[in-house]
Parts: structure tokens; sequence; C-alpha cells
């Protein structure tokens, strides 16, 4: 380990398993086609204030994280790379803030490298590295909040103190400024209870209110801006975001307090079978000053994001980073001290769930097949047994070897993610990437002076990939029901019954372009509301028709 240049393995690592497979799929529904067309907004109409989806007002989120995404696009284009790209490099970021804080905390090369690249390879972090939207960037803010906040209590000289408290404000106020007021309430979550354990309030006194001021600064700007621009936003914002997500009853993704805790397991795979031990060592060692820190990081909230009634698996990820590294703690001991038992049972129930999938899988082809016959889908399906292969192979290295061939999992991750999606069969990718439809008829929609769609997802798809906002919504308002409201885009939607005079009234100024899914029963009521004739096109349940110009 000490020959090993850590840094250069978490640089190729991730390159490899985050950066490679931006481009190679499309947009997965709904957020990517949402959020790739809300920060491509921004580009197009130049207004980086106040988010608006498909030329709507869409206040669920401040334009923090929108900016990125924008700005990714911005810089390589607006394709799918740059779409993601901000989502890898904020995961990439918060690697580097686990092997930096890992050092700080133990001073040990084999700890410092152990902790990173388990952070790098659990799941959810490397899934949502390659995936479009609000999580990764928020999570990389709370963690550079917390690991500033443990650098100031642990910084010696008055200048680097300062600086970390600086530096935890301007975190706060990204994070504010990308998913709103938790971005304020985690670091005071934790940092109060532990300074009162560690009777340093006094310091938080006397230094909190620097971070404070440097969160205001930065935040103040946009703040008053979004005021100025649209009043409104923070009435919407506040009780619809905070207050009824926490805790209205019928609030979105409504999920028992337990939620989080199977969750919690899924998404520190493959490196779950660590989780006992982990936690036994933790409880041993939690009036180390440095345990306890990481421990409240975890739990706290934790317990807290249990509480609301609103969740989402992505909800937990500020919580990864501690347990990554309490996690790296405890492996790195177990192997010094040559206990290879815990190691090689994590190996082992990789190595049984890579089997009931490959077993399932084979089961369902036979039985309800999820692949056609066609030379693209059998491609799919090898290619996706070969991943279960090598997630397979990787982690029985670990078993048998664990003392030496312990970051095997890494590999077995790392393919997973980067060649699955490309794995899928075409029931899914063909209903839940509608981009990838869009893109074989761009040409075609081009040309059209109209769009209609009854679907969100495939209304921000065409949206984004023609550059036009001006996609009316047929039946259909979801998310958008809010900016629906305002009186300049009462045009904006149509119902059945006003259809076919739409339809009529657009194709008087030229061709029109029609996409909607039609996979349930009343999405086929809708379709049969629209005119016979046009050219047709059909990928799944998506149907696409492109009516001519009449006079």
């Amino acid at each position: 380990m000490p020959r090993i240049k850590p840094l250069h393995l978490l640089l190729l690592a991730f390159a490899g398993f985050y950066l490679l497979p931006l481009g190679l799929h499309g947009l997965w529904t709904p957020d990517e086609t949402r959020y790739a067309q809300v920060s491509q907004q921004m580009l197009l109409s130049g207004n980086w204030v106040a988010p608006h989806f498909m030329g709507m007002r869409y206040f669920e989120k401040p334009a923090g994280g929108y900016w990125l995404i924008a700005l990714g696009q911005a810089v390589f284009g607006q394709n799918l790379f740059g779409v993601r790209i901000a989502s890898a490099l904020t995961s990439g970021l918060s690697v580097l803030l686990a092997y930096l804080l890992a050092r700080r905390l133990w001073n040990d090369p084999r700890k410092t490298f152990a902790c990173a690249l388990l952070y790098l390879s659990f799941g959810l972090i490397a899934g949502q590295a390659g995936y479009s939207n609000l999580d990764p960037l928020f999570t990389l803010w709370v963690n550079l909040s917390l690991v500033a906040l443990w650098f100031a209590l642990d910084s010696q000289t008055l200048p680097g103190r300062l600086s970390a408290w600086a530096i935890v404000g301007l975190a706060c106020a990204m994070g504010f400024m990308t998913k709103g007021f938790l971005a304020w309430a985690l670091p005071v979550l934790i940092a109060v209870p532990y300074m009162l354990w560690q009777r340093r309030l006094g310091e938080l006194l006397r230094y909190g209110p620097l971070a404070v001021l440097v969160a205001a600064l930065v935040c103040l700007p946009w703040v008053w801006a979004i005021h100025v621009q649209e009043p409104d936003f923070w009435r919407f914002f506040f009780w619809n975001e905070h207050i009824r997500r926490f805790s209205a009853e019928d609030a979105q993704h409504v999920r028992p307090w337990w939620f989080f805790l199977p969750i919690m397991t899924v998404a520190c795979l493959p490196w779950a079978g660590l989780l006992p031990n982990t936690l036994r060592k933790t409880w041993q060692e939690k009036t180390q000053a440095p345990i306890r820190f990481l421990a409240l990081w975890l739990l706290l909230p934790l317990g807290f994001f249990s509480l609301s009634n609103g969740k989402l698996p992505t909800y937990i990820m500020p919580c990864l980073l501690p347990l990554a590294l309490l996690m790296g703690h405890t492996l790195i001991d177990l192997i010094s001290q040559g206990k290879a038992r815990s190691i090689g049972l994590n190996g082992l129930l990789n190595f049984a769930i890579g089997m009931a999938a490959m077993i399932g899988l084979i089961y369902l082809q036979i039985a309800r097949p999820l692949y056609g016959n066609s030379h693209a889908e059998m491609f799919s399906l090898s290619l996706t047994f070969i991943v279960l292969l090598m997630w397979i192979l990787t982690n029985l290295l670990q078993a048998f070897r664990p003392l030496t061939l312990w970051a095997m999992p890494t590999l077995g991750i790392g393919l997973l993610v980067v060649l699955l999606p490309a794995g899928m069969p075409a029931l899914i990718t063909d209903n839940e990437m509608p981009d990838q439809f869009v893109q074989e008829h761009l040409g075609e929609l081009q040309q059209t002076s109209a769009l209609l769609s009854n679907q969100l997802e495939s209304a921000s798809a065409l949206a984004w990939r023609l550059q036009r906002p001006d996609v009316t919504l047929y039946n259909t308002e979801g998310e958008l029901r809010y900016g629906l409201q305002y009186p300049d885009a009462a045009q904006r939607k149509v119902d059945v019954t006003q259809v076919q005079d739409w339809l009529k009234e657009a194709r008087r100024h030229g061709p029109v372009g029609v996409l909607l899914r039609v996979g349930s029963t009343s999405e086929m009521a809708e379709a049969g509301q629209l005119p016979l004739g046009g050219k047709r096109y059909n990928k799944g349940y998506l149907e696409l028709t492109l009516y001519p110009q009449v006079p």
C-alpha cells in the first residue's frame, strides 16, 4: 500500500467509472430530462435568476444547482456529456473530500486510500455520479461544510481556523442555493451536540457568526434578485418544498419512518457486509473525537430525514461520506490484524447477490422474456450477463483473498455502472429514454412550428433536443401545476376537449409534431382524440405523429 500512489488510482477510477459512461446512453426519465431542460432554459433565455421549465415558472428548487448543470452544457455542449458532467465532477470532489478528511483524521495512507475508494465505489454514489440531478451537487456542499467544520475545530492556527469557518459558510450558501434551507440545518444539527460534548460551545459562538456572515453575503445577491423578479418564489418554495414535504400527509413520495434503514444497506453495496463490524467498532470507539464526529454526521441526518414524510433514496447521500470513513477505518484495522473473515463474508454476500440476479435474469428470459430476439437485444442481454459475471468473479476474488484483494468489489461496481445502462432491454430504454426517440427523428421535428405532448418527461425531451421550450402540454400538468397558474402560461395546456381545435389552428401556421406516451387506457383515449393522417412512428409506448401544414 505505501508504494501505491492513491490519488493516481482514484483519478483513474474516477475517469473510468464516472466520466466514461456519461455520453453512452440517453437521458433517464423523470429527472434527467427535466434538469437538462431547466438548465438549458437558462442558457437560451439568459435568465439565471428564476428557474423555468419549458418556459414556465418552476420554483421547486433554487437556481444554484441549475447553474452548474447549465455551465456543463455551456462548456461541453448541449449533449448527454454536458448535462451529466456536473454530477460526475461534484461526486469526484466529494471523493477528494473523503480523502482529505481521512488523512486529517488518521494520517494513515492505507486508511486514507481505503476511505476514499469505498466512498467512490458505494453503489448509490457511483450511480448518481452519472445521473443528472441535484443530489450529487447538494451532497458536495453538505460534505464540504462538514469537512471544513472539522478542519476548523482541528486547526491549531487562527488563520487556518478562520479560513475553515469561512469555507463552512460558503458551502452552506451554495447548498442553500441548490436545494434550500436543509443546507443550513445539517451542519448546525451536527456541530451543536458535538461541541457541547467537547465543551467548546463558546468557540462555536465566537466563530460561527463568521460562517453565517459569509453565507449571507454569498446568498444575498440571488435572494434579493429572485425576490424582485418573482415575489411569490419564497412563499411557494418555503411552504411547498419544506413545510409541506416534511410534514404533510399528502406530501410527495410518502414513506414509512424506517424507509432509509434498508436503503442505507443497499446504498453502500458492494461493502454492506462490513456494516456489522463498522457499527460495532464505532460503538466501541465512541469516546474518540473523530469517531464521535463521524457518528453524529451519520446518525443525526439519518434520523432527521426519517422524520420527514416525503422520502427518496437519494436524500441520504449526505450520510454516506462519514459511513465510508468509518467503514474504511474498520476495514484497514481488520487487514492490519489479519482478520479476514468479515471481508471474505462481504465478498460472499456480493457473490450471492450476483448469482441471484443471474438466475433471476435467466428465469425471466425463459418465462417472460425481457429481451427480444433481434441482434441488438441479444447484444444487450450478453452485455448484462458479462456485467453480472464480472461482479461475481471480482467478489469471489475478495472472498478467497480478502487480505490482499480486498478492493476487487470496486471493479465489479465500476463495470456495472459503466456497462449496465447499455445492457438494459429495449422494454426499458425505449420507454425511459424518450430523448433517443426524439433524436432519431430530429430532422423532421426541426421543421415543425408547434409541438404537443401528453407527458412531462417526453415534452422535456422534445424541448431539450430541439432547444425549444414551447411544447404544449396535452391533458397533463404534474410538477408544472404551479407554473400553469400564471396568465402568461394559460395557453400552454390543452385538454381532450380542446385538442382538435388546437391542432387545427396550429397546422395553419406550419407542421405539427405530437409525441404521446400510449401505455395506459387513459393515454390511449388521449391518442384517440387526435385526427388520423400524418406520418407516424412508434417505439415502445411512445408514438410520434408529424402532421403537415394545412391551409
